[in-house]
């Protein structure tokens, strides 16, 4: 019975350890994502009726979210949108939702996910606009994009 002793009074307490940490929600705790200041691309005179606006948007919880939808300052369309790859080509297509892994990213860029914006107003370099993101489960946040030219890129 002495050699068991120890191994059950260790297991006994990791028990009590871990029922107490999921008790105060340290377990499969969902958290609010997270975002800062991102960029949107400065159409260029004459050319596009589209832009795209580009976040990175953190998740610090447990638990997977998705953006849903985004909204900005002059109103009117935004579509989430998505790079799908096939080989050396590719194309966009609107999806209905871009994935927040738990603990992990989502980086949008032009070559991966970013939101796109038709008919903007002018716009000049160097403004800063407003945007609303729109989560499943998060609530709603309130961004910002500096406008940058083409070749102005940062990452988000």
């Amino acid at each position: 019975m002495r050699a068991v002793g120890p191994p059950v009074a260790a297991a006994a307490v990791a028990l009590a350890l871990l029922s107490g940490w999921t008790a105060v929600g340290g377990a499969g705790r969902q958290r609010p994502v997270e975002a800062g200041p991102g960029w949107l691309l400065l159409p260029t005179a004459g050319g596009s009726t589209a832009t795209a606006a580009f976040f990175t948007v953190r998740n610090p919880g447990d638990v997977p979210d998705e953006l849903v939808g985004a909204q900005w300052e002059f109103g009117g369309r935004i579509t989430l949108k998505r790079h799908q790859h096939q080989g050396a080509s590719g194309r966009w297509e609107p999806v209905a939702a871009l994935p927040v892994p738990e603990r992990g990213e989502l980086v949008m860029s032009p070559e991966d996910a970013d939101l796109m914006i038709t008919n903007p107003p002018p716009l000049r370099a160097g403004q800063w606009v407003e945007f609303t993101l729109s989560f499943r489960h998060s609530p709603e946040l309130k961004v910002r994009a500096e406008v940058v030219p083409p070749g102005g890129r940062r990452n988000g």
